[in-house]
């Protein structure tokens, strides 16, 4: 998801557990590559990917992943970011993100899956939202204002982890690009087509300044 990781002091969270101090950027990404963040119209963006095994957890591959994942976020100036949008068939996301409540939320999440909120519960938050893969413009979305995604981390442990707010925005557009949806399959057609031609005029803008953050790393 597009948007700015906080600069500010804020109360920190890392895979869902408080910490008493943190640094400006996620660890992981020290050691991770930047790679090419896919775009709008290619396939993998466009169907459900495959769920992390059993063998996989723990393995050398999926953590230098979530490490590349983090890298490519920060330079891309997301607060979260799918594998399939590094052209990974993997249901993996990460994230550093800001909630409403002054709480910077850091981690990644294997297999998630967002609890169904109960009608009666369910309080629609309608703002702008944009994404990675669809460089450049932003929509307003209705979203639930809260969210509560179930999974794993990148070792096999069971995470439960809840947002509110911008963060609940964000584990939930997250979760979609693993079900195969961007946030533009969720407009009208009207404001889909019209995301998509902001993208095309400010594509080479976003992407240059995507180079000058990775060659400043």
């Amino acid at each position: 998801m597009a948007g700015e990781t906080p600069t500010q002091q804020l109360r920190v969270r890392v895979q869902g557990q408080s910490v008493e101090d943190y640094p400006a950027r996620a660890p992981e990404a020290a050691t991770g590559e930047v790679l090419r963040v896919t775009e709008a119209g290619e396939e993998i963006l466009h169907r459900g990917l495959a769920p992390v095994t059993e063998a996989m957890y723990g393995t050398e591959p999926l953590r230098q992943l979530i490490a590349d994942m983090f890298a490519t976020m920060y330079v891309a100036e997301g607060v979260g970011l799918a594998a399939n949008q590094v052209d990974v068939d993997l249901r993996v996301f990460v994230y550093d993100c800001p909630d409403g409540d002054g709480e910077r939320h850091v981690g990644h999440i294997c297999n998630p899956v967002v609890d169904e909120l109960p009608a009666g519960s369910r309080v629609l938050d309608e703002d702008d939202e944009g994404c990675l893969s669809v460089p450049g413009p932003y929509k307003t979305v209705a979203r639930p204002d809260h969210a509560v995604v179930r999974g794993t981390d990148w070792e096999g442990r069971e995470l439960v982890i809840e947002g509110h707010g911008y963060f609940a925005r964000c584990l939930q557009h997250e979760t979609d690009h693993l079900n195969g949806y961007l946030y533009i399959d969720r407009l009208p057609t009207r404001a889909r087509k019209d995301a998509l031609k902001q993208m095309q005029k400010m594509r080479d803008e976003v992407m240059a300044k995507r180079a000058a953050n990775a060659s400043a790393r």
